[in-house]
């Protein structure tokens, strides 16, 4: 039989979930520790009246750096400077709307029904956001954004990519904070100790945080080497972030312990990632002899012949000349 939980901070009844669904929650004794990773003592922060919360400060941070890294990247494969971030003006509000829409689509019991809040769908700064919301629908803002500028998708896709594995690596810091998305309960030498758990019970836990914040940064490593190495184009590089991702995020969803929805005995995540997995594969596969585009950007259209210009004795000013 399932069982309801409170939260430990709110006191608001969790949803009933059967036991069979999720692991059991356990801790470890502190003499069984031989040492571990403390929680922060804090993840707000208050400047006067306004509240300062960890976790919005790593999205923003990270969502900075993956613009930094993406106009770089997008730069030296022939495009223009701040073409990213007119982009990412798209991209990011949809990706963060997709995101928490996946959460609460996944997880309604939460915010709907008997002694629920449905508002508090909107209190994002609590946690939960769903990576492949984010995906789907920064994908979407990203192709408006794309489209509007006259530039491939795909190309973008991959020009951005590594820094979109980082900027995850710098979110899951946020979890840190929130003391959240933590694994089975151990006694290795790197083990969390959770003190103030929004829900379940004290103790030392698998630091899953970050064991994905170490695989994203392999992820924007192995997306580089990569690209540089067999010249990917076509959005192959932005397939091989989410396909590396997927796999990672398969391992580490299987250590967490917070109640999710299950399919056959398998967190719901897991599939998703599975499926993701098996797509991002199946383009890469499919694609694998296409080469890196050859123009990404479009140049700036010649503007108008300067009637200062001398004549041309082929009949062309040498303006227009200049920029053929």
């Amino acid at each position: 039989m399932g069982r309801a939980q409170y939260g430990r901070r709110s006191g608001r009844r969790l949803p009933v979930i059967p036991a069979r669904a999720v692991r059991p929650w356990a801790s470890v004794e502190r003499d069984m520790v031989l040492a571990s990773i403390p929680s922060p003592a804090r993840g707000v922060w208050h400047l006067g009246p306004l509240p300062v919360r960890a976790y919005a400060l790593c999205i923003i941070v990270g969502v900075i750096v993956a613009v930094v890294i993406g106009d770089r990247r997008w730069v030296a494969r022939g495009g223009r400077h701040g073409t990213v971030a007119d982009v990412a003006t798209w991209a990011v509000p949809f990706g963060l709307v997709g995101a928490r829409l996946y959460h609460v689509i996944t997880d309604p019991e939460l915010y709907f029904g008997s002694g629920r809040h449905p508002l508090d769908a909107l209190r994002i700064w609590e946690g939960g956001l769903g990576i492949w919301g984010a995906v789907s629908c920064g994908a979407l803002g990203a192709w408006i954004g794309c489209r509007r500028r006259g530039i491939s998708v795909a190309a973008f896709g991959d020009a951005v990519a590594p820094g979109i594995a980082v900027a995850q690596a710098i979110g899951r810091l946020g979890n840190y904070f929130n003391q959240e998305l933590y694994g089975r309960a151990t006694d290795l030498p790197w083990a969390l100790h959770i003190t103030n758990p929004k829900d379940g019970v004290p103790g030392y836990y698998h630091p899953t945080f970050l064991y994905e914040l170490l695989w994203d940064l392999g992820v924007a490593v192995l997306v580089v080497w990569a690209d540089r190495r067999f010249r990917l184009g076509h959005g192959r590089a932005f397939a091989l972030y989410v396909a590396a991702y997927s796999l990672g995020r398969f391992w580490i969803e299987a250590l967490r312990v917070d109640p999710a929805h299950h399919i056959l005995g398998v967190r719901l995540n897991d599939w998703v990632s599975l499926l993701v997995f098996l797509g991002a594969v199946t383009y890469l596969v499919a694609t694998r002899h296409r080469g890196r585009e050859g123009t990404v950007e479009p140049t700036d259209p010649p503007g108008p012949a300067d009637p200062t210009d001398p004549p041309d004795p082929t009949g062309h000013s040498a303006t227009s000349a200049s920029t053929g």
